[in-house]
């Protein structure tokens, strides 16, 4: 991922919280030398490998697994993002451009096929996702349902050898200028431009 220096970020914890917190992300690898892509949600267990490593599973209808282990895999994970016009900066030279949040995390991929490591994977995502909910849905493991969803899905795990974050944010403009996009932002009243406003007043303090 091209990545400037001051749209970098590269705290391992801060990148962490990023992938948990956006965690539909993209599976990108090849199958049969083409470029292939699944989105799905994916787990982080942080204590896993030196970067962390990447939990989840595909249908087994989806060729994507076919290949998955045949060299690295990417997953790229997408926060907000929202189109910044030149007009917020109220200056003469400044040009459209889009601010967002993006990590790449890079690894090679383990499958996972044995009946009670997939059954565990399905435990942990459903536990996971269900956990904010006022009446949490709970699976019943014992059940027929279970039996015959397992062999239609492949489970994966990505131990991760190298994660890349980007912030971009305008961090290359003046404070004065920042400020006017934060504002400017915060008027659209849109999710995603709120959600970017809040990640830029969060640079504010950070030298450019």
């Amino acid at each position: 991922m091209y990545t400037p220096p001051h749209f970098a970020e590269d705290n391992r914890d801060a990148l962490h919280d990023l992938i948990e917190r956006y965690s539909f992300g993209l599976l990108v690898s090849r199958v049969a030398g083409e470029p292939f892509a699944t989105h799905l949600p994916f787990l982080l267990d942080r204590t896993a490998g030196p970067h962390g490593t990447l939990v989840g599973h595909v249908a087994r209808a989806n060729p994507h697994w076919h290949d998955l282990t045949a060299e690295p895999v990417l997953a790229v994970f997408s926060g907000p993002h929202a189109y910044i016009s030149p007009a917020w900066y109220e200056t003469e030279y400044a040009v459209p451009t889009w601010n967002y949040v993006a990590v790449h995390a890079t690894g090679r991929a383990a499958l996972v096929e044995d009946h009670t490591e997939l059954l565990d994977i399905v435990r942990q995502s459903v536990t996971y996702y269900e956990a904010a909910r006022p009446n949490p849905w709970a699976l019943n493991e014992s059940g027929p349902f279970v039996e015959r969803l397992l062999p239609q899905i492949v489970g994966f795990r990505i131990e991760i050898e190298r994660l890349e974050g980007k912030k971009k944010l305008s961090q290359n403009h003046p404070r004065e200028r920042r400020e006017k996009v934060i504002q400017a932002l915060e008027l659209d009243g849109s999710a995603d431009a709120v959600s970017v406003a809040a990640l830029m007043r969060d640079t504010l303090s950070k030298p450019v």
